[in-house]
């Protein structure tokens, strides 16, 4: 599941385990195991490219990033950073606690946050990049986060989904560093379109 050419180091078995089982959880149509992968894909591709300072804090954090998650809770990204810093102390994984923390609140902030720096600003970007996707991955993207979110009803997701397309569309910019920017701003503007016109 945690295929990745430049991991910086090996999860231990058990631990393995126990984050395949909650990605695989039945409410993940899209925060669920390929989601990991395709970031995971992403990590390699920046290290064969613009590289990372602090690999083993971003691996981690990739890793751990989405493994509470219950669609429409707020305190998903900050239960998943506990659930990564008990972890760095009980497997003593090579990372740094605080950093890899810091990594994945920030995903809380998707679409407000205004800058980012080095590390940070690859790894927000590459939890981004199914913004700026082949357009039929996009609508299947677009699918799967109304799948996650099927309680809610249709005019009220309509709503907040188009606040939130709407939000990132008008930014300047989508991507935090030139790597992504050049790669995928043009493309993802045109998917943004896209579901805009869906959501009327």
């Amino acid at each position: 599941m945690f295929e990745c050419k430049h991991a910086p180091f090996a999860l231990p078995a058990p631990l393995a385990t126990e984050l395949a089982v909650a990605y695989g959880a039945p409410q993940r149509a899209y925060h669920n195991a390929t989601h990991i992968a395709e970031l995971l894909h992403w990590f390699d591709t920046v290290a064969e490219g613009p590289g990372w300072r602090q690999p083993s804090d971003v691996y981690t954090a990739i890793l751990f990033h989405d493994a509470i998650y219950v669609p429409g809770a707020k305190d998903n990204e900050a239960k998943s950073a506990v659930w990564a810093r008990r972890a760095i102390a009980e497997a003593r994984l090579p990372a740094n606690p605080d950093r890899v923390v810091a990594l994945i609140e920030l995903t809380a902030q998707h679409g407000k946050l205004e800058t980012a720096t080095g590390d940070a600003a690859l790894f927000l970007d590459c939890d981004m990049a199914i913004v700026g996707s082949e357009l039929a991955a996009y609508r299947e993207y677009a699918q799967q986060i109304r799948r996650e979110f099927a309680t809610v009803p249709g005019d009220t997701y309509q709503a907040g989904r188009r606040a939130f397309v709407s939000g990132l569309a008008s930014k300047p910019r989508i991507f935090f560093t030139d790597y992504f920017h050049q790669r995928l701003d043009a493309r993802a503007r045109l998917n943004l379109r896209d579901e805009l016109a869906t959501l009327g």
